[in-house]
């Protein structure tokens, strides 16, 4: 069967669930079957991009695609509006782009330039500063910016900051100090991450017993978890689970 045929077929059987699912007249259906490409074209105008403009899920969605198609649109979006009006809250958001974009070196300019004055010590751009520097492998840089927010702000708490604080110090053989910081976050942080780290320590530190217990627990903890959280969390469960079999398999 032509490849044109099986799009065209495939299309229309997604525009009538759609018209199902989103109790539109049921005459769209036999529209669709029947007009095939300029159908399935006209229901996707008039009925399944206002849907989408209207539901949060559908929003999500459609940011999630324009970031996979141009990822770099919303920083050029944020560099035009800093280039109009030069404010904190721009700086800040286009820093907070780049981060998320792994451009840590223009990251770290930005939020270098955003520590001075009155927001010198400010903790969330001294946590940004540290993930950018953490970010280029200047761990000891990245470890000096959090030590200074902590001195600066004692009564900061900050999960992130402290699982980053925990990675320079591994990063810089400080393996006692580092374990000590990961047993703590195996408990509070809000994800896996911490845990397996723990985990993943204690086994390059030739602890293969504690390493097992600590990433089976983290297994088994997962598995009554929620689906959503499962699903989140997927890339640090996989690490575990191959860290246990490299265990298994020493």
């Amino acid at each position: 069967m032509p490849f044109v045929l099986l799009l065209s077929i495939a299309l229309q059987i997604a525009c009538a669930i759609h018209v199902v699912r989103s109790g539109r007249p049921l005459y769209w259906i036999w529209l669709i079957l029947i007009g095939s490409y300029l159908a399935v074209g006209v229901y996707v105008l008039v009925a399944v991009i206002p849907d989408l403009r209207h539901d949060p899920r559908g929003r999500k969605a459609a940011t999630k695609a324009l970031h996979a198609i141009d990822p770099e649109r919303r920083r050029r979006e944020l560099q035009r509006q800093l280039e109009i009006s030069d404010t904190v809250d721009n700086r800040r958001r286009l820093a907070e782009e780049s981060l998320r974009l792994g451009d840590h070196g223009n990251a770290q300019e930005l939020y270098q330039g955003l520590l001075s004055g009155m927001y010198a010590t400010e903790p969330d751009f001294m946590l940004g500063l540290a993930q950018a520097q953490a970010g280029q492998e200047d761990y000891a840089g990245a470890r000096q910016t959090l030590d200074a927010l902590i001195k600066a702000n004692p009564n900061h708490r900050s999960s992130d900051g402290h699982l980053l604080y925990a990675r320079c110090l591994e990063e810089l053989g400080e393996t006692d100090a580092a374990l000590d910081e990961y047993r703590v976050l195996a408990d509070s942080y809000p994800g896996e991450e911490g845990r397996y780290r723990y985990g993943r320590l204690l086994a390059r530190s030739q602890r293969a017993a504690e390493a097992r217990e600590v990433l089976q627990s983290q297994i088994r903890r997962a598995q009554l978890m929620p689906g959503y959280y499962r699903r989140k969390e997927q890339p640090w469960l996989k690490a575990a689970k191959l860290e246990l079999a490299q265990l298994s398999d020493a």
